[in-house]
């Protein structure tokens, strides 16, 4: 820390409990919910996962900015996190050859605060004890009372429509024109390494703006869709819902991670609840319950889907993949449609790969289908000549 001047930060939680270390990062102040992830790496992954849009990064591993930042590691455009929480903080120094900046520059470039030397094991044990809650960061004030009237006005997670506000603006396309498959991905949030995995497999990916309605979705004529992972609370997200509900009413091959998991579930009148503190890491176990392996898994949700409305629905919906942990929901299959989801990551990033082979499920499933439409196709001309 040779050239860093250390500047006072605070770090206030909803209920009162305050810790006191240095800034990292911009100098000033954010808020928003507070949550932990237990990856031992990938901290720039996650930094830039759409999916913590709103929310303060606890890291427990020890050492963040250790190996530097590359621009090459990296889910989406820019920093999505929206304050970090770290004990060691390289400032300056890092290892790894192939980083373009310190993590100290990547955060500043990124306008993200934050705060180091703070005991992330205390912050960790009270918050999965008291359950996730909003917090707010600063290095601006370390006037506690001034704080508490600013987190006072930040909203719960609960309720708070946030895909939107992380999707494109404006529709794009990935992969070649001569690609074997046409899909269209519906953007809620949407990683970087959902759209390689489907590039990679054969796709021509389209993403399309979270509040796309499926009829422009079905006009660009693809084999399959796909509903992505995001931010926020999935239950008032009733423009992705109804693009899910016409998507099975056309029986069409449709696949959804995390968020677009639980869309898929409250479209066929499965609810969602917020968990006491959610998933956040690399290296949850799940179990596959059709093949009966176990994989561990890269997971990332504050939310989930109902096990008891699931166990009611069992006659339309199968439960796929169970968490070893707490045995939650991590997997359905919706009966006499072609679709399927998870709550978990199988596109890692960072994380384990043991999940990967649910890409090639969906693309045996759109395979399937196509061939289907091509010989139904191929039939009806027949008769009609």
């Amino acid at each position: 820390m040779s050239n860093i001047k250390e500047i006072p930060a605070v770090l206030l939680l909803e209920d009162g409990t305050t810790f006191h270390g240095w800034a990292v990062g911009k100098q000033g102040t954010t808020s928003g919910e507070i949550c932990f992830n237990t990856g031992m790496t990938g901290y720039q992954e996650i930094f830039t996962d759409p999916s913590y849009f709103g929310q303060l990064m606890v890291t427990t591993n020890a050492h963040i900015g250790n190996y530097g930042a590359s621009k090459e590691d990296v889910e989406s455009g820019s920093i999505k996190i929206a304050g970090l929480i770290c004990k060691n903080f390289n400032y300056e120094d890092y290892s790894r050859q192939m980083a373009d900046q310190s993590i100290q520059e990547y955060l500043e470039d990124g306008g993200l605060v934050g705060i180091c030397r703070v005991d992330t094991r205390a912050i960790v044990r009270h918050i999965r004890n008291k359950g996730a809650m909003n917090a707010i960061i600063s290095s601006e004030t370390t006037d506690v009372e001034d704080l508490k009237k600013q987190l006072a006005k930040v909203p719960p997670m609960k309720g708070l429509e946030l895909a939107s506000k992380v999707s494109t603006k404006e529709a794009y396309i990935l992969g070649e024109d001569t690609a074997t498959y046409k899909i269209a991905a519906l953007d809620l949030g949407i990683k970087k390494n959902i759209l390689r995995n489907l590039v990679s497999r054969g796709c021509q990916v389209k993403v399309f703006p979270a509040k796309t309605p499926y009829e422009e979705l079905k006009a660009w004529n693809p084999d399959g869709y796909f509903l992505s992972n995001g931010p926020g609370d999935p239950a008032p997200m009733d423009y992705a819902v109804a693009t899910a509900k016409a998507i099975l009413a056309d029986n069409r091959p449709l696949f959804g991670i995390c968020l677009g998991h639980q869309i898929l579930a409250l479209a066929v009148g499965i609810p969602t609840y917020k968990m006491h503190n959610g998933h956040r890491g690399i290296n949850h176990p799940v179990k596959n319950l059709v093949t009966g392996k176990c994989e561990i898994t890269s997971q990332n949700h504050g939310f989930g889907v109902s096990p008891e409305a699931l166990e009611a629905n069992k006659d339309k919906i199968q439960i796929t993949h169970l968490n070893l942990n707490d045995q939650t929901v991590e997997g359905i299959q919706i009966l006499n449609h072609k679709a399927f989801s998870v709550q978990y990551h199988p596109e890692a990033s960072p994380g384990p790969h043991d999940s990967n082979y649910l890409f090639d499920q969906f693309i045996a499933l759109v395979e399937a289908d196509k061939s289907s439409q091509e010989k139904s196709g191929a039939f009806s001309n027949s008769i009609s000549k």
